[in-house]
């Protein structure tokens, strides 16, 4: 990327960011922000965890006001993907506002999902992830926000359709704007490299090998790719050739990848008429690979039966796709190529420190900083360059080593965190070294009618998705690099069956009942930092007769969501108060 691509790419997104600064916390005119803004969510528990938050947010003026915020939770049964999830947030959007919802422009944000590779995000969302900037601090709702800021304004009535891990950065002419102004689907494209491409959606276009590059494009796309492998993209002529150093891509061959796209109302009502035809969903849609694949002239019906990308196939997914494409077949797709544009996403531990910490390049893009709405006693000189400290009080004398992220935390005095590390909504008491490489994190849950707190810890790369058959083949998990089955022994529990919460007959990190219930916030970080020690050091550290133990599952089951939210107020009024008195 030149320099100059850099340097605009940077001074958009400034500003960007002053302009949704200057709408937090007043009423917005008509037509200078989003009609309605909507999030997703998978539950009821999750959709209470949302309007909770944004409530919050509102009272302490962080979003623009005068804008109607919903949460839509997905019905009970099936998981419906956010395919699904779109479908039902239009039919409640047209419930509550009928003929109105014609001269309305809303924005979907999907936040639904239980993130199980970025564990801090689950119980409270990932569009509730902190973000290093911005006073009061930024979220990712008020980051996707800012993001879009110049879309309303430039928009006919519709939906524009989004996620809430991934952050897009793009700079286009000062006299252009993007607009969402085309019937039937527009779509963003970003300039990727063909290896990025293999992992996300991507757009067929009309051969496109030029000299030279505008920032923004508006063309029209002969069909849409789903995560295609290289020769597909190259037998459907999905590759498009560059000259060096034009925009964003370093690439000489590159593909344009998705990222957020527009319906129109027209085409919203037809996706309504499919949801009743289709009655009650029973498996997994996707909003992107089901919706687009089925736009464009050369659409073909055959990606219906392509069932690869798909984590649970049932029956019924096939000939819901035909429905789709039979429904949607003919429907314009519109793209808006930004060609000096960046796509980020955020939903991993790994990602999620790179990102914070270590990307140089996305800190100066967005201005990020390394510590933001904490309370670091006597200025803290011995934490490391290349952390990330938000929303914390950390007391003299702590160390915090490079790549590692701090939220919603207190540090005692002479507390450690080791590298590459992510110490999420705990409490540490002095002294404690939290080793490199792991992942902390502390819930409030509801265990026996009382307020219980559980901490859970995996190593960075733990997959807690991956699972086996229980019990026999348990030895195959692998946590913090070792054998599951090594791990009870040093915790003195070999001799006990591990009991597994959900589906018993599979067993994973995610559903094992690892980790102590816990009178209190402090003590249940000390008692299973001492666990995770154990594993690391090869030592025992056996666990108190009648130790209750519950897994990650269990505890998003049972979180006690008032009170980690009041957590985070006293957190809130202890970081602002000592920000006053110094």
């Amino acid at each position: 990327m030149s320099q100059e691509c850099a340097r605009k790419l940077q001074t958009s997104t400034k500003e960007k960011l002053r302009k949704l600064n200057s709408l937090r916390g007043r009423e917005v005119q008509p037509g200078e922000f989003w009609d309605v803004v909507v999030i997703t969510a998978v539950d009821g528990s999750q959709r209470e965890a949302y309007e909770l938050q944004i409530s919050e947010k509102l009272d302490r003026k962080e979003l623009p006001l005068g804008t109607h915020y919903k949460v839509f939770s997905d019905p009970p049964g099936s998981k419906i993907g956010n395919g699904g999830s779109t479908l039902y947030a239009l039919q409640q959007l047209n419930d509550i506002y009928g003929k109105a919802l014609n001269t309305m422009r809303v924005i979907l944000i999907h936040a639904g999902g239980f993130s199980q590779r970025l564990p801090s995000a689950s119980a409270l969302g990932k569009i509730f992830m902190a973000v290093p900037l911005g006073d009061p601090i930024y979220q990712m709702l008020e980051l996707k926000l800012a993001m879009y800021v110049d879309f309303p304004s430039q928009m006919k009535p519709g939906i524009l359709v989004t996620c809430a891990d991934d952050i897009e950065l793009y700079s286009i002419a000062e006299e252009e704007s993007v607009k969402f102004d085309k019937p039937g689907f527009t779509a963003l494209a970003h300039p990727s490299p063909l290896s990025v491409g293999t992992t996300h959606g991507v757009f067929v276009l009309h051969p496109h090998e030029k000299s030279s590059y505008p920032e923004m494009e508006n063309v029209s796309c002969l069909h849409f790719l789903h995560k295609p492998s290289i020769d597909k993209m190259r037998e459907s002529g999905a590759v498009c050739k560059r000259k060096s150093g034009q925009f964003s891509v370093s690439d000489s061959e590159f593909v344009y990848t998705d990222s957020t796209y527009y319906i129109d109302f027209d085409t919203a009502k037809s996706l309504l008429i499919l949801l009743k035809e289709l009655g009650p969903l029973d498996c997994e849609i996707d909003a992107y690979g089901d919706f687009l694949q089925a736009l464009g002239p050369k659409a073909t019906i055959e990606y219906t039966n392509n069932t690869a990308n798909v984590t649970k196939e049932e029956s019924s997914l096939v000939k819901i796709r035909q429905k789709i494409f039979h429904l949607l077949k003919g429907t314009p797709l519109n793209v808006i190529l930004l060609n000096n544009s960046k796509f980020y996403h955020i939903g991993t531990t790994s990602e999620y420190l790179l990102h914070l910490t270590e990307d140089e390049v996305l800190r100066k893009e967005l201005g990020l900083l390394s510590s933001t709405f904490s309370a670091r006693v006597n200025g803290n000189s011995e934490s490391a360059s290349g952390c990330c400290v938000m929303y914390s009080v950390l007391d003299p004398c702590c160390s915090v080593g490079a790549g590692s992220v701090v939220e919603y935390s207190r540090l005692g005095v002479g507390v450690t965190v080791g590298g590459g590390s992510i110490i999420s909504s705990c409490w540490v008491s002095p002294g404690l070294s939290v080793p490199a490489g792991t992942f902390i994190h502390s819930l409030c849950v509801k265990h026996q009618n009382q307020t219980r707190f559980v901490t859970v810890f995996f190593g960075i790369k733990d997959n807690l998705k991956h699972s086996v058959e229980a019990p026999a083949s348990m030895e195959e998990l692998k946590f913090l690099g070792f054998s599951l089955v090594q791990c009870l022994s040093n915790w003195g529990m070999e001799n006990e069956v591990l009991r597994f919460s959900g589906d018993a007959s599979t067993c994973s990190l995610w559903n094992a009942c690892l980790f102590p219930v816990c009178s209190s916030q402090e003590s249940s970080f000390s008692i299973s930092l001492e666990m995770l020690q154990a594993i690391i050091g090869g030592s025992t550290s056996p666990l108190p007769k009648d130790t209750h133990l519950m897994s990650m599952q269990e505890c998003l089951q049972c979180k006690n969501l008032e009170e980690m939210l009041m957590l985070r107020k006293r957190l809130h009024d202890d970081i602002t108060q000592r920000r006053v008195m110094d």
